[in-house]
Order: C-alpha cells, then sequence, then structure tokens
C-alpha cells in the first residue's frame, strides 16, 4: 500500500511538472525602438553624442557659423522640438509650456528633425528655403539644435538628399553659440496651419 502512495505521489509530481512545462513562459520585453530607421535617420534617443556624418549635407565649423549674420549671410533653421508643447492644426499656431531661446535671425521649425516627420511640418520648412533662396540662389542654409542632438542631423541630411545644394549642420547648435559668447532669443514657432 506504501509503494502504491509513493507511485501516486511521483505521477502527480510528474503531471504538475508537465502542465508547468507546457504554461506560457513569460516572454521577454520587447526590444527598445531601432535607433535609425531603414534610411539611416536617428529614430530614437535624438539627445546623444553625433559622430555620423550627416552627407550629402556638410559639418559647418561654430567659428564659421559665427562669422556669418543670422538672416542676412544664411537661413537658420533651428529645429528643437517643442518641449511639452502642442501646435493647433487649424492655425498652425504653437503653445508652449516652456520657452526656448535660440540664435537671433533664426527661423524655429519644431518636430521637423523628427523621424518620421511630420509632412505638413516639413513641406513648411522647405518653403521657407525655396523663399529665403528666391532672391539669394545660393545662400547658405544651417540646421541646428542643441549639442549632442540628432535632431538637426537628420533635417540636414534629409534636406540635402531631396536635392537642396549648401546644407550645413551645425553640431554645437545653440549651446555652442551661447558658450561663445553670442547672445540667444526667445524663439517663436513657425506657425505652420494644415495644408
Amino acid at each position: 500500500m506504501r509503494r502504491t502512495g509513493i507511485v501516486a505521489g511521483m505521477a502527480a509530481l510528474a503531471l504538475v511538472a508537465g502542465v508547468q512545462a507546457r504554461e506560457p513562459q513569460p516572454q521577454p520585453r520587447s526590444a527598445e525602438p531601432a535607433l535609425f530607421d531603414a534610411q539611416g535617420y536617428r529614430a530614437a534617443r535624438y539627445r546623444a553624442p553625433v559622430k555620423a556624418d550627416p552627407a550629402p549635407a556638410a559639418a559647418i565649423g561654430l567659428a564659421e557659423a559665427l562669422a556669418l549674420a543670422p538672416g542676412r549671410d544664411a537661413l537658420f533653421l533651428d529645429v528643437m522640438p517643442v518641449e511639452g508643447g502642442v501646435r493647433d492644426p487649424a492655425t498652425g499656431v504653437w503653445t508652449l509650456s516652456t520657452g526656448h531661446l535660440t540664435i537671433p535671425g533664426a527661423l524655429w521649425f519644431p518636430e521637423t528633425g523628427r523621424t518620421p516627420v511630420d509632412p505638413v511640418l516639413w513641406q513648411a520648412l522647405e518653403a521657407a528655403v525655396r523663399e529665403a533662396r528666391r532672391t539669394a540662389p545660393d545662400r547658405p542654409v544651417i540646421l541646428f539644435c542643441r549639442t549632442d542632438c540628432w535632431m538637426s542631423w537628420n533635417a540636414a541630411r534629409r534636406l540635402a538628399l531631396r536635392g537642396v545644394a549648401n546644407v550645413h549642420w551645425l553640431a554645437e547648435g545653440t549651446d555652442g553659440w551661447h558658450a561663445a559668447g553670442r547672445p540667444l532669443i526667445a524663439a517663436t514657432p513657425v506657425a505652420v496651419p494644415a495644408s
């Protein structure tokens, strides 16, 4: 009798172990989003050191950028994202919860360095480039955000790959400009109404 109880107990343990083995096991958490998309644009964690070449755009040194008058010698485009802000799709006006300082004379096109880029915002940035070049076809275009910011790298590369010549990426952005003793001013995002 005792032997039968031991055998039955072992059979019950084997049955429980078999049931546990067939139960779904917890799956590992999904992997973090890919840092780059298929076209090579940064798509996640935009604040990180940037060591990649933005070709066909060209990197511009801080000293060379400081020698230019924004709005006159070159079109400076700030692509820093908004922090906690929203854009009214009808009017295109941004409501900001946090202010942003930029290079005097620059135009601020928030969110245009993201991947994927919002097509309405991107078209507005391209329209600004076309307008600036209407009277000066070779005017340099300089895209920036902050130091260690992939958004300006993305935007400069995207603009150059779309056939726009004389596009430059200022890696140091507003941080480098300010560190060089140049002032920054309160920025107002360019209003981009729905098309």
